[in-house]
């Protein structure tokens, strides 16, 4: 048995970047020689520069798994927005309605119910922990192609350059080159919805509040940042999300007040804009003999509940995890019956959360009568059980 195995991680994003780090602070990271190749520049963040557009919801659980590879502190002594509350409501009742669903920090004796924060503050304070590892590096640098040698895969990048690898582990994203070069299917459930992101400034406080406003065509949700900001994330239309992106300022600005029910006062645009379709996907196989694929790779969800970054955090431990134990009991880490361990944690809880969003969501866009009042019936009830609202406020925590 080899004593040392090549890893190549393609894609450095937050989930890339977490299991290279959790694999290089393992017990057994001296035996991985672990490679992270991405096509695009090194991301780099600086206080100087504005709140970049891209952010995600870190829960508790998360902020803990980057606090046990030395990532967090960055993170939390540079630019972070707590949430300490959430509101969730229909468009058919009012955010002080008794259907209203309220989660509050001080109720379950937290101190917040999780973090919003920039994705490129996480992705330099996760390379700022591998500038100090063996890890080699290798961004600006595309997959050209990937093929089967015996028991390791030869990875060739747009250069020309090759590496000989033991593992290769896709996460990059959810048009994976990786997963389409080994042929692994995805099942895909298109919503007909796009996203659109941007920053606005309140007339009022955000008080540390998530809100979300679930609208005929998708939910809209409002995030606190750090500088008194909200970023907003507007499932809805494809035409409505173009006609976001081309409005001024000034329409823009109304078009999200009378969307949001008014519940920040005035909204003006305050930052760029974006736009994506929505759809959500599950890979039918996470792993083959040599591969696995984690993250978006693996599976994209709707972002209603803000979850992604979050389950790819879960998948990136329980990888590192399987990989670390392997290492220990003299396995080859690449081996099938050791990555399926890896596949059984995490494929089914995935799923789980996948169609969970996906079912929230077309509850929320249907027409029928009778399905809105039993919604809101449903959300009254909701807000009087003890024990179901504690379960979901440690699901969306990350310590269940």
């Amino acid at each position: 048995m080899k004593r040392r195995f090549d890893v190549v991680i393609v894609g450095g994003g937050i989930t890339g970047l977490a299991l290279a780090a959790m694999l290089a602070k393992g017990r057994h990271g001296g035996a991985l020689g672990i490679t992270i190749i991405d096509a695009a520049a090194r991301p780099r963040f600086s206080l100087d520069d504005d709140i970049a557009l891209r952010v995600s919801a870190i829960a508790t659980g998360s902020a803990t798994l980057l606090d046990s590879v030395g990532a967090w502190q960055q993170v939390s002594n540079s630019r972070l927005s707590a949430y300490e509350c959430m509101r969730v409501w229909d468009e058919n009742d009012t955010p002080d309605s008794p259907a209203t669903v309220r989660f509050d920090a001080a109720e379950f004796a937290v101190p917040q119910l999780g973090f919003i924060v920039e994705n490129v503050l996480l992705q330099d304070a996760l390379l700022r922990q591998l500038d100090s590892e063996d890890v080699e590096l290798r961004f600006a640098s595309a997959l050209r192609s990937l093929r089967q040698s015996e028991r390791q895969y030869i990875v060739e990048l747009e250069g020309g350059d090759t590496i000989v690898a033991d593992l290769v582990v896709g996460a990059d994203g959810s048009r994976s080159l990786v997963r389409a070069a080994v042929g692994i299917e995805t099942r895909k459930w298109p919503y007909g919805q796009s996203a659109f992101v941007t920053h606005l400034r309140p007339e009022r406080e955000h008080k540390a509040t998530a809100w979300q406003r679930f609208l005929r065509d998708g939910p809209l949700g409002i995030l606190p940042l750090a500088d008194g900001r909200v970023s907003v994330v507007w499932s809805t239309t494809p035409g409505m999300a173009r006609r976001a992106l081309e409005a001024g300022d000034d329409d823009l600005g109304r078009m999200l007040r009378d969307a949001s029910d008014h519940v920040l006062g005035e909204l003006s645009a305050a930052g760029p804009r974006g736009a994506f379709p929505l759809g959500a996907q599950h890979a039918r196989r996470y792993v083959l003999p040599g591969i696995a694929l984690v993250g978006d790779a693996a599976h994209a969800i709707h972002p209603l509940a803000g979850q992604g970054a979050n389950l790819g955090l879960q998948d990136a431990a329980e990888l590192a995890s399987v990989v670390d134990a392997a290492l220990g009991r003299g396995l080859h880490p690449g081996d099938q019956p050791v990555l399926r361990r890896y596949e059984r944690a995490r494929k089914g809880a995935n799923a789980t959360m996948l169609h969970f969003m996906t079912g929230l969501n077309r509850l929320f866009t249907t027409d029928s009568r009778l399905v809105k009042e039993l919604r809101t019936a449903g959300m009254r009830i909701f807000n009087r059980s003890g024990p179901i609202r504690e379960r979901a406020v440690k699901v969306a925590l990350g310590v269940d």
